[in-house]
């Protein structure tokens, strides 16, 4: 199960939001080993697209020696499905390769008529999918 304060799931769904048409990622760490995500890092998806979300390269290795030098892990990464519903698709399951992840997606589009989003959390581990609860709390 995913436990994320209030908070963190407000600026999630927000930059998911703010970025649309165009697909938004970040990552929340948290300190080595506590599973508990606390920094929100929102990212630029180098991609610039709909349908497709890839960090940039650069990005991407500055904040694992800037995670590193804090003691910290991803334990959220995060992107939106602006078209369809918030399910990993094929490519985002060969592109999952943090195996402690939980793996949240968010989708801007009102694919199941229960309103303008879904947010859901996954495990991905050797391509295989689980879903998992989300529990939201005022603070840790």
């Amino acid at each position: 199960m995913l436990t994320i304060t209030q908070a963190l799931y407000d600026r999630i769904v927000e930059h998911a939001r703010a970025d649309h048409p165009d697909e938004a990622c970040g990552v929340i760490a948290g300190p080595v080993g506590s599973g508990r995500p606390e920094r929100f890092i929102p990212m630029l998806n180098a991609a610039r697209s709909p349908t497709f979300y890839e960090f940039d390269s650069t990005d991407l290795l500055k904040l694992y020696r800037e995670m590193d030098d804090r003691d910290e892990e991803p334990v959220v990464i995060y992107h939106s499905h602006t078209a369809t519903e918030a399910y990993p698709s094929r490519t985002d399951i060969s592109y999952a390769n943090e195996p402690g992840a939980h793996y949240v997606l968010v989708s801007t589009a009102d694919t199941d008529d229960a309103g303008p989003f879904q947010f859901r959390s996954f495990r991905i581990l050797d391509g295989e999918v689980t879903e998992e609860a989300v529990e939201v709390v005022d603070a840790y």
